[in-house]
């Protein structure tokens, strides 16, 4: 990554520039997000720490990253999230008449994607494979998903998993996937196929989108939203008191 469009948030170097001024300046150029979620979790696991600094490109992916951009560095940086990555690319694609392929998610959301992505994008060439449901893949899993990846070489790579399994799996796998653009996009895949509906722009010009995920799927996120966040607000303070570096 440039050193020129990024800015060090707490250990991490953010990308703070728009989407369409990334320089694409090698191949497989890997695009990661981060968030207060993925900075809890990074701390006690690092091999996901590890994947997400050694990201070409690492987005601020939620509003306490961007909180922290402007108090410890003043810095205002734009909140991009997976699914701005996503509309990015598929602009990008149609228009090039590129190839993009879905790794991740079910059968049926897998079809609810394709049938949507053909409306919407008719200029996109598309495949799209559903790995196995399980908490670790054996290597005959990762032969197969290489595999049905390689043998389409896209343009672009959507890896869905849910974090920190997709990162991780793009890191290990990363020296033999030949794909243009790689990105770890988690529950984007279901957003765009409808499975889950993303709050509207209304929530998301708000920075509250967290804030209505949490009373959609309360069970699943309020350890995300009500532990987490405040986990990383808390280290931001200390960041800011220099108690850790």
């Amino acid at each position: 990554m440039d050193n020129n469009s990024s800015i060090h948030v707490m250990g991490y170097k953010v990308f703070k520039e728009k989407l369409h001024e990334i320089t694409f300046s090698k191949k497989p150029f890997v695009i990661n997000t981060i968030n207060a979620y993925s900075y809890i979790i990074a701390k006690r696991d690092s091999l996901f720490k590890k994947t997400l600094k050694q990201s070409d490109i690492l987005v601020a992916d939620g509003f306490p990253v961007v909180i922290a951009a402007k108090f410890l560095r003043g810095t205002k940086i734009t909140k991009i999230a997976g699914a701005d990555v996503f509309e990015f690319f598929c602009k990008k694609l149609d228009n090039e008449k590129g190839r993009c392929f879905f790794l991740g998610s079910s059968e049926n959301t897998l079809k609810k994607i394709e049938k949507r992505l053909k409306l919407e994008f008719p200029n996109i060439s598309s495949r799209f494979y559903s790995p196995p449901f399980k908490s670790s893949f054996s290597t005959q899993d990762n032969l197969v998903m290489v595999k049905e990846i390689n043998d389409f070489s896209p343009d672009v790579l959507f890896v869905g998993m849910t974090a920190p399994k997709q990162e991780k799996w793009v890191y290990q796998n990363l020296h033999v996937l030949h794909s243009g653009v790689i990105c770890s996009i988690g529950a984007v895949f279901d957003f765009y196929a409808g499975t889950i509906k993303r709050p509207s722009d209304f929530w998301v010009k708000l920075n509250m989108e967290w804030f209505i995920r949490l009373l959609r799927e309360p069970l699943r996120l309020w350890k995300r939203y009500l532990i987490y966040s405040p986990m990383f607000f808390y280290d931001m303070i200390l960041f800011k008191l220099r108690i850790i570096r």
